[in-house]
Order: structure tokens, then C-alpha cells, then sequence
């Protein structure tokens, strides 16, 4: 059976070594010759190391490394997973697991911060979507692997580990240390509240749970609220994705009918993928809605923003979210354990395609946190795509908030993105037209 997760994450559960190619198939016969010359220059090469690098190997890390190696040139999301962490995987899809509670990923040899998870180690120590992780108690993270950096992060309750975090761009960077404890993580995925004549929702994550606990946590608030109840304001700042299916059935939630996603591979010879239809039925019976978003919400969450968004079904307020529009599909490999690999982009109903640019608020509105985020991500993805020449001139010093006094989402201040949402819901206005 496959899982279809959203998220370019990967949450402190991961790695093991499986060795097996296998001829390609359906390919014509210069091809596959081709392949099979490449095969066993990757056996001798192989029986070179075993025999004449000057320490002692072990076959099964070396094939290991291969198959990370080979996942790696695919993207940051494309991983194998041994027997242990394949099965710690899926239990993070069921709400509970060990680490950090940090959902990170791979970028330029370093770990890149997706986003902290509500209420865990990594966001009480204020760590921000965009941050990049550069040095694990002192070691550099330059030259492991990702999942070799994930199992530095993990450990044992209440024990601590350092983290040297750099803010900013590359020419301007402040680079600072983190101690953190680490915890079990058990994510509660919805917290909700009163606010005013509005029910405020909270989902910090899309695990098995999600859409059952917002179903449930809205009925509390009707039967508290009564016909006091004029709207909802559903909060997915710094959500950084899940599972699949859950954010569809959230989706769902709120809508009558229409597509709320689809999948599809980006190469000519794949099937032409799946589209994920809404069924009648709104919990939130027609009220007006207002979605907060931000840098941090990604994947699942985008998935969420751009239908409600796509069929007017709701306002959304904050700044552009992550950009996080691939699918990875988790593959059991049997006693090996298994894989999770990117199979598909997803699509919001109107056909946008939002992977590295993200879903765009209909009306923008600002924490200094919320800038913070956009900023590292901004910088990120300069360095990413263009790799800028130094010119010469000297960039002034950005300021960097320590983390100890980072805001998150409705804490440590006013929230100017939740006042804004409730000003919009009072006086509505006209979602953007999308086509």
C-alpha cells in the first residue's frame, strides 16, 4: 500500500541499505546496452573500493551511500528509509514521534528549516522557517547527507543538543548557537478559540488526525457560540504540510463541489495523474472564512489556501507561502524498508502550478516574524537560482531577532495578521478572480 505525502520534509525519522538495480524496461536496445554498461562500471567501481581503499569498508554502508546518493540528485525530498526509521516514519503520520519537532529539508549541502512545529523543542527556541542549519554540536553538516544530519538531531529525551543556525543571505549572514532538548513529540494538530463573533482554528499539521479533530473542535465552538457565530478564520501559518489525503478532506470540509487538487507527473511518458473532487457538505454552513497564511505554510497546507482561494471560498490574509508543490509517494521495500520518492506536482483547481513560488494572500498583511521568514526565504531562493557575483559593494548587516524573542503566530504581541483577518471577515472583500 502507498501513503501519498505533502511536505518537503522530513521530521526527524529516517535511513539502511538495500543494493538492487534492475534493467530498464521498455527501452529500446542501444539504451539499455547503455544501462547495463553504466551498471557495471558502478560494480567495479564498487569492487575497487571494497578491496583497495585504505580502511576497511562495509558493503552495506557503501551501498547505502550509493542509494542516498543517487536519491539525492533528485531532489531534497526523494529519500530511502531502513526497516527502523520506515516504520518511525509512519508514526509520525499518526501524530507522535521523537526529535526536535522540526520539519527541515536539504538545500546547497546544508539543512534548511521548512518550519518548527507548534508547541515542540525547536519552536520555543524560536527557530524560523528559512533558517539554515550549518554545524550539529560543533560538527559541520557540509558533506552528510540528510538523513545523516537527521539521526545527529535525534536522540533520547532531555538530552541537548547545539545548533548553529545562519539567518540572512549568504554575504550578509548572522549566524548564531541554539541549545535545544530534546523531547517526544506529540502533535496536537488543532487548537481552536473564540475570537470575538469568529471561531479561530489552528492546524499546525496534516497527520492522520487533522480533518477529524477540526470537524470536532468546530462542532465545540457552534454549540459554544451559537448563533453568535458569523465566520471562521482557519490559521495555516507555519503548517508545513502532511498527508495528502487530509488536506484534501479539510478542503473538502468547506466546499460543495469542484476539483480541490491533482497530481501529475511532469514527464511525457507518466500517466496523466489524478484529480481530487469535493463532495457536498460544508461544516462551516456558508459563513464567510478567512485563511492565514505565511513563508512557512507548505505543501498540504497550499494545497488547502489554493482551493478555498481558487473557488472563492474563502479570503486569505498573511504573505506568500513556501512554494512547496511536490508529492512524494511512500513505497514499502519489503524486509529493506522502504523509500519515499517524488512521484508528482499538484496542481490547485485553476492550474497553478506552485511549487518554488508559492500561493499569494488576497490581502497581504504583516508580523515582523512573518518578514523575518520571507526574507531568509527570499534570499534562499536567490542563492538557489541565480548564484549572484559579489560586486564588490559592501551590504549592510541585516538585523537578526535572537530567537528567544521570535513571536510565533498569535503569541508574544499583537497579531497583526489575525486583527487584519477579523477586519476582512467584518467587512468583506472580493477574493482575487482566478483563472
Amino acid at each position: 500500500m502507498r501513503n501519498f505525502l505533502l511536505g518537503g520534509v522530513c521530521a526527524f525519522a529516517l535511513m539502511g541499505s538495500v543494493a538492487l538495480f534492475a534493467a530498464p524496461s521498455k527501452v529500446g536496445g542501444l539504451q539499455a546496452n547503455e544501462t547495463y554498461r553504466q551498471l557495471n562500471l558502478f560494480g567495479e567501481i564498487f569492487e575497487r573500493v571494497r578491496n583497495d581503499y585504505y580502511k576497511e569498508t562495509k558493503d552495506d554502508e557503501l551501498m547505502e551511500a550509493a542509494i542516498n546518493g543517487m536519491l539525492a540528485s533528485l531532489d531534497p525530498y526523494s529519500v530511502y528509509l531502513p526497516p527502523r526509521n520506515f516504520q518511525e516514519a509512519r508514526v509520525q503520520t499518526r501524530g507522535e514521534f521523537g526529535g526536535l519537532g522540526i520539519e527541515v529539508t536539504q538545500e546547497n549541502g546544508l539543512i534548511k528549516v521548512v518550519s518548527p512545529i507548534d508547541d515542540t523543542p525547536a519552536q520555543k527556541a524560536g527557530l524560523l522557517p528559512g533558517d539554515m542549519i550549518t554545524h550539529l554540536d560543533g560538527e559541520p553538516v557540509m558533506g552528510k547527507s540528510l538523513q545523516e544530519s537527521i539521526e545527529k538531531m535525534r536522540g533520547a529525551p532531555n538530552t541537548n543538543i547545539v545548533l548553529t543556525i545562519r539567518r540572512g543571505n549568504d554575504s550578509a549572514a548572522k549566524s548564531f548557537d541554539v541549545k535545544i532538548t530534546r523531547a517526544v513529540i506529540k502533535t496536537r494538530v488543532v487548537r481552536s478559540r473564540r475570537e470575538g463573533e469568529f471561531a479561530y482554528l489552528r492546524i499546525s499539521s496534516f497527520n492522520e488526525h487533522t480533518t477529524q479533530d477540526l470537524v470536532a473542535a468546530m462542532d465545540k465552538l457552534k454549540a459554544e457560540m451559537g448563533p453568535e457565530l458569523k465566520g471562521y478564520i482557519v490559521d495555516l501559518r507555519d503548517n508545513p504540510g502532511g498527508l495528502l489525503d487530509q488536506a484534501i478532506a479539510v478542503s473538502d470540509s468547506f466546499l460543495n463541489q469542484g476539483e480541490i487538487v491533482s497530481t501529475r507527473a511532469l514527464r511525457a511518458s507518466a500517466d496523466e495523474g489524478q484529480r481530487y473532487n469535493a463532495k457536498r457538505g460544508d461544516v462551516a454552513d456558508g459563513k464567510p472564512m478567512a485563511v492565514l497564511i505565511n513563508g512557512g505554510s507548505a505543501s498540504a497546507s497550499e494545497i488547502v489556501a489554493g482551493a478555498l482561494q481558487d473557488h472563492h471560498r474563502a479570503v486569505l490574509v498573511g504573505n506568500t507561502t513556501f512554494g512547496k508543490g511536490l508529492v512524494q509517494t511512500m513505497i514499502p521495500l519489503g524486509e529493506f524498508g522502504g523509500m519515499k520518492l517524488t512521484t508528482a506536482g499538484y496542481f490547485t483547481p485553476s492550474g497553478r502550478s506552485i511549487d518554488k513560488v508559492g500561493i499569494v494572500p488576497d490581502v497581504e498583511a504583516w508580523n515582523e516574524r512573518d518578514r523575518q521568514i520571507a526574507a531568509a526565504l527570499k534570499a534562499r531562493r536567490e542563492i538557489t537560482d541565480t548564484r549572484q557575483t559579489d560586486d564588490g559593494a559592501k551590504q549592510p548587516e541585516p538585523a537578526v531577532t535572537p530567537p528567544a524573542q521570535t513571536q510565533t503566530p498569535g503569541q508574544d504581541g499583537p497579531d497583526l495578521v489575525l486583527q487584519a483577518a477579523i477586519e476582512v471577515l467584518r467587512a468583506p472583500p472580493k477574493p482575487s478572480a482566478r483563472k
